[in-house]
């Protein structure tokens, strides 16, 4: 294990993110808040603290193998996490603990959403768009802009993109050089997030919020500047643009730029992924809608749509941004929301969960076992459109979903252990746990009132989640250390 190596570069990428601190100061100059000290302390801490893990090292040029981009992606997140708290922590107003600055740092950057602030809306401005900032920058991931900007990675840049991009087959590429591939993804990224913010504009939001309302959807992060979220706004339109943007951003990122760069919308229809992604959404809003329609929730059918629409896309892709309490839904409703946010958004897209590749190959693989029932020496393959999978990527897909399992329980049982009641537990371990943000019981508005213990559980559920567990749980496996 090169650890000298491992040292220079997160060195390096600590440096890089200090240039995060820089917006939000001159926002704070810009709308003359009086919250700009805390980010130019935490600018020069994180630089200061940066140089002294690489200067010492820069000789060190050693290729990453396997395990080496594993770990620098864990270590990054973990380190990234505590220096994107260091605003939050020097801020006085509000004044927060080293758990809720942790915990609301650690929600941003996994674009979790999940909140301990109350009276958003009165924060500095300086504030609000560092929480929306660094869901953005957490949405694509650190780690591929990185591998785009520091040619020092060099080969080991492979690594460190398998490491970081979800779904279960990584090794495509879109194009043959890997940090090519990283700036195609941050070209698409950042020009959905312009469209995203000139929208909202033209529906009627403030330059202010459209921007930082963009961050946090092209990122599926679930931020807002107001305590109502998207409720504020009280806007069809709005909420109409966010559900377009919520599902463009939870499709496969790979599909944007196969459509772009053969001019040619076909390649969405010929993906099967993409296909149960949108079937999924569409039998979640039908059924939000009969539902809500039933028990006469709203006044009449187009607000009834409205609701239905917004909160079942945005709750299934993680998003977790709301117009009403959905909480207060009949139970079914909330129950089922929060069980589609297990499945989440599509491979190596924005959103989180389980990603709807994942399960809809455990769909195909127990279709194939109750076949196997019926004729035991036929041979049955399992096809993703018409290209058949080796059996040792649905496989892994099996262990995939055993190891969410059994990390969901065994942090929900641990939220349990610290007094917290089981719905409030359940709901606040899926919610981090999917990165999707919002909960039931004393999580469904914020998280102020839950136990430090229980922030930092539902903070280390919130990097599982977003390093898609076997990142992370690798490296507690002997056989990691030894390689």
């Amino acid at each position: 294990m090169q650890f000298r190596t491992i040292i220079k570069i997160l060195g390096q990428l600590v440096v890089l993110f200090s240039i995060t601190m820089v917006p939000p100061a001159i926002v704070s100059l810009i709308y003359k808040d009086g919250g700009g000290v805390p980010f130019v302390l935490a600018f020069i801490f994180s630089v200061i603290i940066g140089l002294a893990a690489y200067y010492p090292n820069r000789q060190e040029h050693g290729n990453l193998k396997a395990q080496e981009g594993f770990l620098i992606v864990v270590l990054f997140w973990l380190v990234l996490g505590a220096f994107a708290s260091l605003p939050l922590i020097f801020l006085q107003e509000p004044n927060l603990s080293l758990a809720d600055a942790v915990f609301e740092a650690f929600s941003g950057l996994t674009t979790t959403g999940a909140t301990v602030l109350t009276g958003i809306e009165y924060l500095p401005k300086s504030v609000l768009f560092y929480r929306q900032q660094l869901q953005w920058f957490g949405g694509m991931g650190i780690i591929v802009l990185a591998v785009a900007v520091l040619p020092m990675l060099g080969v080991g840049g492979m690594q460190l993109y398998r490491a970081e991009i979800p779904g279960p087959v990584k090794d495509s590429k879109m194009t043959p050089r890997i940090a090519d591939t990283a700036k195609h993804l941050w070209y698409i990224y950042v020009s959905l997030t312009i469209a995203c913010a000139l929208a909202y504009w033209a529906a009627g939001m403030n330059w202010f919020d459209a921007i930082c309302h963009s961050f946090s959807t092209v990122a599926i992060g679930g931020f807002s500047t107001y305590d109502a979220s998207m409720g504020h706004f009280d806007s069809p339109l709005i909420n109409f643009i966010c559900v377009i943007f919520l599902l463009i951003a939870a499709a496969n990122f790979t599909l944007h730029y196969a459509a772009v760069s053969s001019r040619n919308l076909r390649v969405y229809i010929r993906d099967p992924e993409f296909k149960v992604f949108l079937f999924i959404q569409l039998v979640l809003v039908v059924v939000c809608f009969a539902v809500l329609s039933s028990n006469n929730i709203y006044a009449n059918g187009d607000e009834t749509l409205d609701q239905a629409l917004f909160q079942a896309v945005s709750i299934s892709t993680t998003a977790g941004f709301a117009t009403d309490n959905f909480s207060a839904w009949p139970l079914f409703l909330p129950i089922l929301l929060i069980f589609s946010s297990f499945i989440g958004g599509c491979a190596s897209s924005t959103g989180g969960g389980m990603k709807v590749v994942r399960v809809f190959l455990l769909y195909l693989q127990g279709v194939r076992e109750l076949n196997r029932l019926v004729h035991p020496r036929a041979i049955y393959s399992i096809k993703l459109g018409r290209k058949a999978l080796p059996d040792k990527v649905v496989e892994a897909v099996w262990g995939f979903f055993s190891a969410y399992a059994l990390v969901f329980v065994i942090i929900m049982l641990a939220l349990m252990g610290t007094g917290m009641d089981n719905i409030t537990a359940f709901s606040a371990t899926a919610a981090c746990l999917n990165n999707l943000g919002p909960g039931l019981g004393d999580v469904a508005a914020h998280y102020g009132a839950i136990s430090d213990g229980a922030k930092w559980l539902l903070a280390i559920a919130m990097v599982f989640g977003r390093l898609e567990i076997f990142t992370l749980l690798v490296l507690f496996t002997p056989t990691f250390w030894r390689g």
